[in-house]
């Protein structure tokens, strides 16, 4: 099984950046059984909406993971709860709309995708820890599994891929926006890299204008950050897993910008 996971979407430069250059990547990289994104900043910066939910599988992509902005447009929570295929972090407490994880099947292959959110530096939320492990131990171990992991601190990331080594196929982090360089196979099998990226403007503050957060940084005054526009590059991930033993075999970091 191959799969293409691609970094934080961030707002219509980042989408149309991705339905651009999807076609060349699958050619080069692929074929890919699935296509996964994080999308939490795909609408405006933060959040998402029906419209661009559509938009982003119409463009070819399969499974849409988040983060802590998914709650940042309130008319998009319902349709947590109506689209399977659009996952919040599962470690949100009960009541929350949507779930974290999910089977889904393309061409009789199948994948578990399982979406977390960290707690260091993060919103309050349940152990990410404990509620992959009681999904984990729940659940049958019949096809490979898939983690986004969204979270700040690099030292969680790494020892949640650590707990989870042998047990998921892959864990990618997603969240602070910049590429990180140590993607590797953990000793039992499992891929893993601390930040897929983002894609969107590399000529900003990790996708925003730079003006006004500068701004903000001088005056500690409120200013309104906008989706920067120059500098495009797609960041993600290719994972290669054995179909038999769900191990990964191969990692490889993606950079790819518009000719």
């Amino acid at each position: 099984m191959k799969i293409l996971f691609i970094g934080d979407l961030m707002g219509k430069p980042g989408r149309n950046l991705t339905a651009g250059l999807l076609p060349s990547l699958k050619e080069q990289y692929g074929p890919f059984d699935f296509i996964i994104s994080n999308c939490e900043n795909a609408a405006g910066g933060k959040g998402m909406t029906r419209k661009v939910m559509d938009e982003l599988f119409a463009s070819g992509v399969d499974i849409l993971t988040s983060g802590n902005h998914i709650w940042d447009k309130k008319e998009f929570l319902p349709v947590l709860d109506e689209e399977k295929r659009v996952l919040r972090p599962l470690n949100y407490p009960p009541g929350c709309p949507g779930t974290g994880t999910g089977v889904f099947e393309k061409k009789g292959k199948r994948l578990r995708v399982l979406n977390l959110q960290g707690r260091v530096f993060m919103p309050v939320t349940d152990c990410p820890f404990r509620k992959a492990e009681e999904v984990l131990e729940k659940e049958r171990a019949d096809c490979p599994v898939f983690v986004d992991f969204h979270a700040e601190a690099t030292s969680e990331k790494r020892a949640l891929g650590f707990f989870l080594d042998g047990k998921v196929s892959c864990l990618a982090g997603t969240h602070t926006h910049v590429q990180t360089a140590d993607e590797q196979i953990l000793p039992s099998g499992t891929a893993y890299i601390t930040d897929v990226g983002m894609t969107g403007s590399h000529l900003s503050s990790i996708g925003m204008e730079i003006e006004p957060v500068i701004g903000r940084f001088l005056t500690g005054l409120p200013a309104r950050f906008e989706v920067a526009k120059e500098g495009l590059l797609l960041n993600a991930v290719s994972v290669t897993i054995d179909d038999n033993s769900f191990k990964a075999s191969e990692i490889k970091r993606i950079v790819a910008g518009e000719e």
